[in-house]
């Protein structure tokens, strides 16, 4: 849904519509029970106003087009980076393989995007746990969804979207042997997450632990 620039995602509607009814009815019967106007009924209005703009700036879509690039391994999510590190990855490739992890707060943009070019080679849902989105135990434990895509080069890329404590859905289009492009828009994770993305281990990484990204906008590394 577009309101003039501004894109809703279809993931949004009915929580959207849910929480517009529910505030219009809650505003609506305290109007009734106690007649007004009062302080209190201008307070509960104006909450409800930043509830319902929370709600719908977490929706937000922005389109973000990328030139398809395959030495570029481009941001899946928006957030913050708060891991780099080799690790073993032993869901998929159990080998060791560069590990960035993405935090993504509920004031972040939720949509996930492809990092690169290629086909999806393979996926997997694991129901988990919820433990925070910032414990490194929670790529493991935690409910997530898995999702290789292979380039046209043979680099196998992993990205796992990670529910955390507060998130209540991951959403995943891949199927697997689609084709898939640069900045695609690969699922969404509903109210607090994070997306790891597991490279190659001699991948030259473009960015910094803590430092802020954007999907499809920010270089997360290049391929050698």
């Amino acid at each position: 849904m577009k309101v003039g620039k501004f894109r809703i995602h279809r993931e949004g509607y009915k929580i959207i519509a849910g929480v517009l009814s529910a505030l219009t009815i809650l505003n609506i019967a305290g109007w009734l029970v106690w007649p007004g106007p009062t302080v209190y009924h201008f307070i509960a209005m104006g909450a409800s106003i930043l509830l319902f703009f929370f709600i719908l700036m977490f929706f937000r879509t922005p389109a973000r087009p990328v030139e398809p690039d395959p030495l570029l391994i481009y941001a899946p999510a928006d957030g913050k980076i708060v891991v780099i590190e080799e690790t073993y990855e032993k869901e998929y490739f159990r080998e060791n393989r560069l590990q960035i992890s993405i935090f993504m707060s509920p004031f972040n943009m939720h949509s996930n995007r492809y990092p690169i070019s290629g086909t999806v080679t393979w996926t997997h849902y694991q129901p988990g746990k919820k433990y925070h989105a910032r414990s490194p135990k929670s790529s493991e434990l935690n409910e997530r969804s898995s999702i290789v895509v292979t380039s046209e080069s043979g680099t196998e890329i992993l990205v796992r979207q990670v529910a955390g404590a507060v998130a209540r859905r991951i959403v995943t289009y891949s199927r697997k042997e689609e084709k898939v492009h640069q900045g695609d828009e690969l699922g969404f994770i509903k109210f607090g997450s994070r997306v790891d993305i597991f490279l190659p281990v001699d991948t030259e990484v473009d960015v910094q632990m803590f430092e802020q990204v954007r999907a499809s906008r920010t270089i997360l590394a290049r391929v050698i």
